[in-house]
């Protein structure tokens, strides 16, 4: 226990002191929210893979997917790796920096506005934001309870309330540039934490040959008739597999608080380095995460009994004090760095895209940053309760919410952000039709979800076909709909084409 106690008092430690540290970097919006758009690429590289990966994935998705798919489940760690990192770096990465520079543009509500001369797509886009990023953040301390209660004995709440109010103090404190410090931190726990992790459970299982053989011996005539399909290298259900992979992949793509990193990268150069940095993070921590959770039905647990949050919780129980105290922390920094992303996300999305024009006609710098940190403190306090309610009461509800979020953000926003940074012939209508759909196609699934055909009715394959769907809406449209001012839109590329030359 003291070990567990002092590994957690040094992280606290070190979180705050950057915090503190960075204020210098968060006098003004730019600084506040982008960090002066100077950012090199370990930072930010280390700051979009923590990011991506919390709580969420080593707990939940993890333990969920490995004793759904077995070890074919390491799939979804790779195509997090090469879809939603190498390739989202090299197809998203430079021309966001570029264009938001000359849109002089902050979030991504205030890009659609600016790149489409529009308030009204900013406002919308600005609301999605607002009603689908409460819930995710939620959802970050899920993750949590059992190894807070399995470590420490603790009540959840009291890991929520200590998680939440530390958090606050160094985003509010330094702004971005304290958050992608402490992601590089926290990062580096991530990637010595999951290695470790993995070799002690191997081991504890007489290592990967005798575990794979192990795991070819479990049958479950309830998910497949075929012998060994959990060590198999496609597992019992292909067809959801890919589906899972789409979404936690390309659905990064469209999330506000993912593309927000490439806003604040200083050049060229650290855009490359960044590539590879980030896509190794992701090979590592979500590849490592996955392929663990593909051993769970090794061990005896009665899913439906506890959950699928109980694999890896039972999965580590048995190991040394020091390593449990290593999972804690890993834990923790995933979902502190993942929560920090969000808050900073929503929090200035609000004041700049709604508070900021819209309702205050001309607020000063110095307020804006002050109201952004009141609403990470509006928004943290917000995302505790509604963890501490679903805990206290089970209100399913708002766990659906949860589920719906990562594919409404995605489904809304991925498509009209991809097209708007390539193709000059977007037309605004096009992306109000999409936000319409993603988002909406999401919140009918939740609400209407036996209505939906069997293959869409869960949240994750209706999530991954809002994307593609976005992909093939915005151009129809585009097409069909008034053309924008092409002087205009000549402009706004101008800078690509310096760029290239």
């Amino acid at each position: 226990m003291v070990v567990k106690v002092a590994m957690l008092v040094v992280f606290f430690s070190v979180m705050i002191i950057v915090g503190i540290y960075c204020r210098k970097h968060a006098t003004d919006v730019n600084g506040f929210v982008l960090g002066g758009r100077s950012v090199g690429p370990w930072l930010t590289a280390f700051a979009y893979g923590t990011s991506y990966f919390s709580a969420v994935i080593f707990v939940g998705y993890a333990g969920q997917f490995g004793w759904k798919f077995g070890i074919a489940s390491t799939w979804i760690g790779i195509g997090n790796a090469f879809i939603g990192s190498l390739l989202a770096w090299a197809v998203l990465a430079r021309r966001t920096r570029t264009m938001t520079q000359k849109l002089d543009s902050k979030t991504m509500p205030e890009f659609f506005g600016t790149r489409f001369d529009s308030t009204m797509l900013k406002v919308v886009a600005s609301i999605i934001v607002f009603i689908f990023l409460i819930p995710y953040t939620a959802s970050l301390y899920n993750g949590l309870s059992r190894l807070f209660g399995m470590a420490f004995n603790l009540d959840y709440t009291v890991c929520i309330v200590v998680m939440a109010v530390l958090t606050g103090i160094y985003v509010i404190a330094g702004g971005y540039m304290a958050t992608a410090i402490n992601d590089f931190i926290q990062g580096m726990i991530m990637l010595i934490g999951i290695v470790a992790v993995i070799a002690s459970v191997l081991s504890s299982n007489g290592g990967f040959l005798e575990s794979l053989k192990s795991l070819a011996q479990v049958n479950d005539a309830s998910v497949s008739e075929t012998p060994g399909v959990f060590a198999s290298f496609f597992g019992p259900d292909p067809f959801s597999l890919l589906c899972v992979v789409i979404l936690t992949s390309l659905g990064t793509w469209g999330l506000p608080q993912m593309v927000q990193k490439f806003y604040a990268i200083k050049d060229e150069k650290a855009v490359e380095k960044g590539t590879v940095i980030s896509t190794f993070f992701a090979f590592v921590v979500a590849g490592g995460c996955y392929f663990l959770g593909g051993f769970g039905r090794l061990y005896d647990i009665d899913v439906a009994a506890v959950g699928f949050d109980a694999i890896i919780p039972a999965m580590i129980e048995k190991l040394s004090p020091f390593l449990i105290a290593v999972v804690v922390v890993l834990v923790l920094s995933a979902s502190m760095s993942t929560l920090s992303s969000l808050v900073l996300a929503s929090s200035s999305t609000l004041t700049i895209d709604l508070i900021k024009g819209a309702i205050v006609k001309n607020l000063e710098e110095k307020k804006q940053v002050l109201v952004m940190r009141a609403f990470i403190v509006v928004f943290i306090a917000i995302s505790a309760i509604i963890a501490v309610i679903q805990y206290k009461n089970n209100v399913t509800f708002i766990a659906q919410l949860m589920g719906v979020s990562w594919g409404a953000l995605a489904g809304a926003f991925l498509a009209p952000f991809i097209y708007s940074l390539y193709w000059k012939g977007v037309t605004k209508i096009s992306v109000i039709v999409n936000f319409i759909f993603g988002s909406g196609i999401m919140i009918a699934n939740m609400l209407f979800r036996d209505s939906f055909p069997t293959h869409l009715q869960s949240p994750i394959n209706c999530g991954a076909f809002a994307m593609i769907a976005g992909l093939i809406i915005v151009p129809v449209v585009s097409l069909i709909t008034p053309k924008p001012d092409k002087e205009k839109v000549a402009e706004m590329f101008k800078p690509y084409e310096t760029s290239e030359n």
